[in-house]
């Protein structure tokens, strides 16, 4: 019996919860890409099986539950023998790429970045400290291990056109390991944007975000503290609806009926609450990749207000489908502007579907994509030639952590034996 023409890995860091989070709309995403171009799929983690992940099963998809340390992840390998193999973050790679490399040496290595995981941190704490970001993230441990893990894979999907330029200008990384790949989502059409409901049938103001994720929580908190009395003050009776999965005690100690803020926690359905508002805040004041909330936000008809930060990577040159402000008043009363004016809200609406169906348009990502994918998997020994700094990476890593590997390995059936005794 022969084997399937592609067979995928994708090993990843978390199991894919697309109501709960934008990188688990990413990984849904790249799944359905990989499916529509006949490839035989196999989706491992080591992560427990979430109740609020989607079905693999269902999408012909096998999954199986893996264990770091472990040599029963290189008979894996083996038995499925995959050509293509799609880190979920850098930190799978760290983990995976080296069993990879021994046991299928020919599988062309994705690494899905989902965004930049140093930036990202880095600019948390540079707000904390009030310096610029790169102060920090040129000399953080994250930020080399993260380049590392680009350089030792055959291609970095990019999601944000900002990402791409700074990896590309500032730490002089080869455009040809890069691929910028945003969110692939269906044009909407005409009818469909007419059946959206419409500004007399929506009502509130709305905030979503996964708050595991610390700039969602951060925006939510800087809403309640800063922005929200503003609002309130122009609008009495308005109220804003917080939605977000894993929502703390510190996120319900939030809640006010009296000031008009609700916090709901996990939407059942994102996009159909998304829909009944009438306005998305998102004050994002740090953060990296592209947001998930405010692309929905686009798709569902419903104008944002957001920071620059927020905006990153989105819309281009095009406008913006509300406003993109940095300070609290301006912030606040450009939400009042938007909520109560029906005409700039109409034209807002019209700025987000623009936006979606120029720089998200599915087929046009996903023909460019499968092009490129097959130039790879001709072309990968020229293309690996040409990458010696990741074939030296790959060398001293592989090292290290294959000692390491071997090290936990033995201490665990040291263990096991122990406890037989």
């Amino acid at each position: 019996m022969s084997l399937p023409k592609n067979r995928l890995l994708v090993i990843g860091c978390v199991w894919p919860e697309p109501n709960s989070s934008a990188a688990g709309s990413r990984m849904l995403q790249l799944l359905q890409f990989f499916l529509g171009e006949k490839y035989e799929i196999t989706f491992v983690s080591t992560a427990a099986r979430s109740e609020f992940a989607i079905d693999l099963e269902n999408m012909n998809i096998a999954s199986e539950v893996i264990r770091m340390n472990h040599s029963s992840f290189d008979e894996l390998l083996r038995q499925i023998q995959p050509n293509f193999v799609v880190f979920d973050r850098f930190m799978t790679e760290e983990q995976f790429g080296w069993r990879v490399d021994e046991n299928c040496p020919e599988a062309i290595k994705i690494l899905d970045t989902e965004d930049l995981h140093f930036l990202r941190k880095s600019r948390i704490e540079a707000f904390k400290k009030n310096i610029p970001a790169e102060n920090i993230y040129f000399d953080a441990d994250i930020t080399k291990r993260e380049i590392a893990s680009i350089y030792r894979c055959d291609l970095s999907l990019i999601i944000s056109k900002a990402e791409m330029e700074l990896l590309q200008n500032k730490f002089e990384i080869n455009p040809r390991l890069l691929y910028y790949l945003p969110f692939m989502l269906n044009s909407i059409s005409e009818e469909e944007a007419l059946n959206l409901p419409n500004y007399q049938e929506r009502n509130n103001f709305i905030s979503i975000g996964n708050f595991l994720h610390e700039p969602n929580w951060n925006a939510v908190l800087y809403l309640k503290e800063e922005i929200w009395p503003l609002i309130r003050k122009e609008l009495p009776d308005a109220k804003l609806i917080v939605y977000g999965a894993y929502p703390s005690q510190k996120v319900w100690n939030l809640h006010n009926e009296k000031e008009g803020f609700i916090v709901k926690g996990r939407a059942e359905t994102a996009e159909a609450v998304m829909q009944q508002a009438k306005v998305c805040l998102a004050p994002i004041r740090f953060g990296a990749g592209l947001k998930g909330k405010l692309v929905m936000a686009m798709q569902c008809g419903t104008p944002s207000v957001t920071t620059t930060m927020g905006a990153e990577g989105i819309n281009g040159a095009l406008n913006w489908n509300g406003f993109i402000v940095n300070k609290p008043e301006l912030f606040a009363a450009e939400a009042v502007r938007l909520y109560t004016d029906e005409k700039l809200w109409a034209e807002a609406v019209q700025n987000g579907h623009a936006i979606i169906n120029s720089r998200f348009k599915k087929e046009k990502h996903q023909q460019k994509f499968a092009t490129k994918l097959a130039g790879l998997l001709e072309n990968k020994d020229v293309y690996r030639k040409r990458n010696f700094v990741g074939k030296m990476l790959q060398y001293h890593k592989h090292r290290s952590t294959y000692f390491m590997a071997k090290f936990i390995e033995e201490k665990e059936k040291n263990k096991k034996t122990a406890g037989h005794n």
